[in-house]
């Protein structure tokens, strides 16, 4: 899509905003993982947790909560919170409810565990705003039997004690003696040389010549990197394909939901192709989001996002929603790509 298709489609996007008097609104997303070792901190052995409270308490200039919201993760362990009209979020946090283990929760991790996470604004345009949280941390009762031990303690060495020198012996008294005689000189025989051999030539082991190394895969990007999906249906960029291909399913890539609307049989190749009406363009934007967010850890967008946005936007069944979607996703893949031509 050049330049001037993209200001046409934000130009038709921003008229029908106009002409349908767009009310704004404030979204919240978020991850709660198990910290299964019990550290406080988000590691290899984490995962996302199913069933756990998180809850949104805002607070005035006196710090008193004036606004408080309560949502359950879902299977994936996030959470969207949806708040009409435009709300100051600004001073808003969100944490895991501190109940013990949560009455009617399905899951064994949800006990309470880390500091609350201050709100971050991602997106805001024509009064609709798009916050997120950092990972939320729940605890089971016991950690994982399989986690790393801490280190243990150091231990101090005694303390040293001055070694005294010993005492100096008195040297014997000198006695001398009388001088000895002179010894007689032994004739020198001559030495018989051997004959000198040559030591045998070295053979060199034989030489086994080794097949090469396959090419190693690239790694995610640090930073952000962003593609658009011209970029990702190139032949010359596959080797940046990690977890989804090009043959897979959108209904396996999206979930049921997505399936329902685009059909079991449409692969994510078809997807990134897709040309004409809003629900196209949603989802080539989303499957070009999902594939950066796999690629680049600073996306904007983590891949569980992608995926619940796109599954908002279908469930809602209503175009303006399926159209803002595509527009944050259109923007997040706009920035700066960072591949390079696969060996």
């Amino acid at each position: 899509m050049d330049s001037n298709h993209n200001f046409l489609f934000v130009a038709f996007l921003i008229l029908c905003l106009t002409v349908n008097g767009v009310t704004g609104y404030a979204t919240v997303t978020g991850t709660v993982f198990c910290d299964q070792c019990k550290d406080g901190e988000k590691s290899l052995f984490d995962f996302p947790v199913s069933g756990v409270k998180v809850s949104v308490t805002c607070l005035d200039e006196n710090g008193q909560v004036y606004m408080s919201r309560e949502e359950t993760t879902n299977w994936l362990g996030g959470y969207v919170m949806r708040f009409d009209g435009t709300p100051d979020l600004s001073n808003c946090y969100a944490q895991v409810s501190d109940n013990g283990a949560q009455q009617g929760s399905g899951s064994s991790c949800s006990i309470a565990s880390g500091p609350t996470q201050k709100l971050k604004l991602l997106f805001s345009f024509f009064g609709i705003e798009t916050f997120v949280v950092d990972a939320l941390l729940s605890q089971p009762v016991q950690p994982m039997s399989s986690c790393p031990k801490p280190p243990p303690a150091p231990v101090m060495p005694p303390p040293q004690v001055p070694v005294m020198p010993p005492p100096q012996a008195i040297p014997p008294p000198q006695v001398k003696l009388p001088p000895l005689p002179p010894i007689a000189q032994v004739p020198v025989l001559p030495s018989s040389k051997a004959p000198a051999m040559s030591p045998p030539p070295a053979t060199s082991p034989p030489q086994f010549k080794l097949p090469p190394l396959p090419p190693i895969p690239p790694v995610p990007f640090v930073e952000p990197s962003a593609c658009s999906h011209q970029l990702w249906i190139r032949p010359e960029y596959r080797c940046y394909w990690k977890v989804i291909g090009p043959d897979m399913k959108v209904a396996v890539a999206f979930g049921l939901v997505a399936g329902r609307r685009y059909g079991n049989d449409m692969t994510v190749r078809e997807a990134l192709n897709g040309r004409g009406g809003a629900y196209k363009t949603l989802l080539r934007e989303a499957t070009t989001a999902l594939l950066n967010s796999y690629n680049s850890l600073g996306f904007p967008y983590n891949s569980v996002a992608v995926i619940t946005y796109t599954n908002m936007a279908l469930l809602g069944n209503s175009q303006h929603d399926v159209l803002m979607t595509a527009t944050r996703f259109i923007k997040a893949n706009s920035g700066t790509c960072k591949f390079t031509v696969c060996k």
